[in-house]
């Protein structure tokens, strides 16, 4: 089983840079791929990010690619959001997901875990 807690998110102006941490528990955590999801109020959760299990590749939604940067840390259980040049689009609940044992994949019901959540508001 593996635990996630996101952390790092806040309120930033339009232009302006945040990092967004997962914390996660577990043996498991170093054969699993991770992904980053974001959703915004009333929409549906979407895809945003995701790495594979040794940190050797990693993919992106078409609307975050060249701004944001997903990285982990096997050592320390972390996995990483660089988000820079933000834009009010990007306002959201941020989740990272755990996918145990598996390749990344863009789709939401193939993570195993997520966590609770945090808020990411990108002022005009």
């Amino acid at each position: 089983q593996v635990q996630l807690a996101e952390s790092g998110g806040g309120l930033v102006q339009a232009g302006g840079s945040l990092r967004l941490s997962c914390a996660a528990s577990g043996r498991t955590f170093t054969s699993s791929a991770m992904g980053w999801f974001r959703q915004a109020p009333g929409k549906e959760r979407e895809f945003v990010a995701a790495i594979t299990w040794s940190g050797g590749s990693t993919m992106y939604a078409d609307s975050v690619k060249g701004r944001f940067t997903i990285s982990r840390d096997n050592a320390r259980n972390t996995v990483d959001l660089q988000m820079i040049s933000l834009k009010p689009e990007d306002t959201a609940t941020y989740y990272c997901a755990a996918r145990l044992g598996s390749v990344p994949t863009v789709a939401s019901k193939r993570y195993d875990y997520w966590g609770q959540g945090t808020q990411v508001t990108v002022s005009s």
